[in-house]
């Protein structure tokens, strides 16, 4: 009897041990489906350009896709150790911007060639793992340049870009073609402040601006909003929408979406098929990778025939009928 029970007791034992197995097994499969993905950036989360990239992870994370880690403000001279370490780390996706670390970044993609990497890049993918991405959104750009030159009273409009590489500058170009397009008469002043996140310098450059009759400014980089919002004079956002924080001063602006890009490489990551690839295209606006966004507090004071033309380029370039001409040469001043 007292065997019997004791064997009893453990088939009893067993068998609850087993169900509860059981009902861990969904979610242990679940984290064990999740894709491990990090990504450095070598700025703050909130500036415009990562804050896109950073936007679409977090959103892969919070539906249960991905497990996400990523590092801000790494410096240059730091980048390579940081994605050695998320390499060795097991990660199987890694992202970042490597335009300024183009040499180190292809040399980890060459030590680790079983993960994937996608970054930010004016160069080309490199076999077997190393994929490229750029914010081709010229396309909103060409049409926010467009309403910049239906807008300005003086005729001049200033631009603030970051650096003059070819990511920077064909936004700029485009930009500038639109606002020809509207209003041909209209002049340029362009000024890089040689950095990607410094505000106060760049709105001293369009303080600069101001001072000589821009009364339209080209918001590439944060601060030169502010410095529009001061003197009451307007501006056009890049990258991301500012409008809520500048009701009264951005008029428009050319968005990013990353989430086509993104969503692409962990589909590929996952089933096995990552392979070098150039993802700009997937920021087209025909991938819903960028669009105008919404005037908003703008919208009845925007010109209506500026509106027109507008909507009927945005047809044109979604139904392929114009294409926005990619010119990745620095944009001159042409201001007199």
């Amino acid at each position: 009897m007292t065997t019997r029970r004791i064997f009893t007791g453990r088939l009893l034992c067993t068998s609850m041990a087993l169900s509860a197995a059981m009902a861990l097994a969904p979610s242990l499969a679940t984290a064990q489906s999740k894709i491990k993905v990090a990504a450095i950036y070598t700025v703050p989360f909130e500036q415009q350009w990562v804050s896109r990239i950073h936007k679409a992870l977090k959103a892969a994370e919070s539906r249960g896709e991905i497990e996400y880690k990523a590092s801000e403000n790494v410096s240059n001279a730091d980048y390579e150790r940081v994605m050695r370490e998320y390499a060795t780390g097991g990660n199987q996706l890694i992202l970042g911007e490597a335009f300024a670390v183009e040499a180190a970044a292809r040399k980890v993609a060459k030590d680790f060639p079983k993960t994937s990497f996608l970054l930010g890049s004016s160069g080309k993918p490199q076999a077997p793992n190393f994929s490229v991405f750029d914010n081709y959104i010229q396309e909103p750009a060409y049409l926010s340049g467009m309403i910049a030159g239906g807008m300005t009273k003086s005729n001049k409009i200033g631009m603030v870009g970051g650096f003059p590489i070819p990511e920077v500058n064909r936004l700029m170009h485009a930009f500038m073609a639109g606002a020809k397009e509207t209003n041909p008469k209209v002049e340029f002043t362009i000024t890089f402040i040689n950095s990607w996140f410094d505000p106060p310098k760049a709105k001293e450059a369009t303080f600069a601006m101001i001072d000589k009759g821009a009364d339209v400014l080209y918001a590439e980089r944060f601060g030169v909003s502010d410095a529009a919002k001061e003197k009451g004079k307007l501006a056009i956002g890049n990258v991301i929408n500012t409008q809520e924080q500048y009701p009264d001063t951005v008029v428009a602006s050319a968005i990013w979406h990353m989430e086509p890009s993104i969503d692409r490489a962990l589909k590929l990551v996952k089933e096995g098929k990552f392979t070098p690839e150039d993802y700009g295209p997937y920021s087209m606006m025909k991938h819903k990778g960028s669009e105008l966004a919404p005037l908003g507090t703008f919208e009845k004071k925007v010109p209506a025939d500026i509106v027109a033309k507008v909507k009927a380029k945005e047809a044109d370039i979604l139904a392929g009928k114009f294409t926005v001409k990619v010119d990745d040469s620095q944009p001159k001043s042409t201001a007199k």
